[in-house]
């Protein structure tokens, strides 16, 4: 590999069909891939490749190859050349210098990506949208019945618990019970229950 770096990294004899584990950079952005890919592709067919994972344009692309340890190995300059004609291995780095123009970081802001948007007309007459299978079933907003039922059901209980504290002397002595904590004696008090305290004084 030393003498394939001092002679610039050009295409050499075929090193064996097969794929290679690379790390994938790029001039445009900061984060780094790996992808696996045939030792038996061209160079050009390798740039396609890399479109799909740095955003350059093939023909945009000009390709640096750099070592496991870091060490610039050279340029995989010929197109028409194979990428296991150079020198690559497992853990190699190629490095996608983009020369169509594009600023740093272009291609990740998401913000200028156009989004589709749809009419909240059109979406209502979608049947295969969520709505329509929520609406369907009945389920979640949708159960206008068993949204009603729930609500009455709540409010008996809420006349129900009015109703018995209501019917509770005041003064009495009673047991407090909250969870996670040990009971307590007690005296009902008008409108709320004081907890440890009878006339004042802490019941024993």
């Amino acid at each position: 590999m030393k003498a394939a770096a001092e002679a610039g990294a050009g295409p050499g004899p075929l090193l064996g069909t097969g794929s290679v584990s690379l790390v994938v950079s790029s001039s445009l952005n900061a984060f780094r891939t790996h992808k696996r890919y045939s030792t038996g592709l061209t160079i050009a067919e390798f740039k396609c490749k890399l479109e799909l994972v740095v955003g350059s344009p093939a023909s945009c692309m000009d390709l640096e190859l750099y070592s496991a340890e870091e060490q610039l190995l050279g340029r995989l300059d010929c197109d028409e050349a194979l990428l296991g004609s150079y020198p690559v291995a497992d853990g190699c780095r190629v490095h996608v210098i983009d020369r169509s123009g594009a600023r740093i970081g272009e291609y990740e802001d998401v913000s200028r990506v156009e989004k589709y948007e749809m009419a909240e007309s059109d979406y209502e007459k979608r049947p295969e949208s969520l709505r329509s299978f929520l609406r369907q079933r009945r389920w979640g907003r949708y159960d206008a019945e068993g949204t009603r039922r729930r609500a009455d059901e709540q409010q008996q209980r809420r006349a129900q618990e009015a109703a018995l504290a209501a019917a509770l002397p005041l003064g009495a002595r009673c047991q407090v019970r909250l969870p996670g904590q040990p009971s307590k004696l007690a005296t009902i008090m008008p409108n709320r229950l004081q907890a440890g305290l009878l006339g004042g004084r802490p019941l024993r």
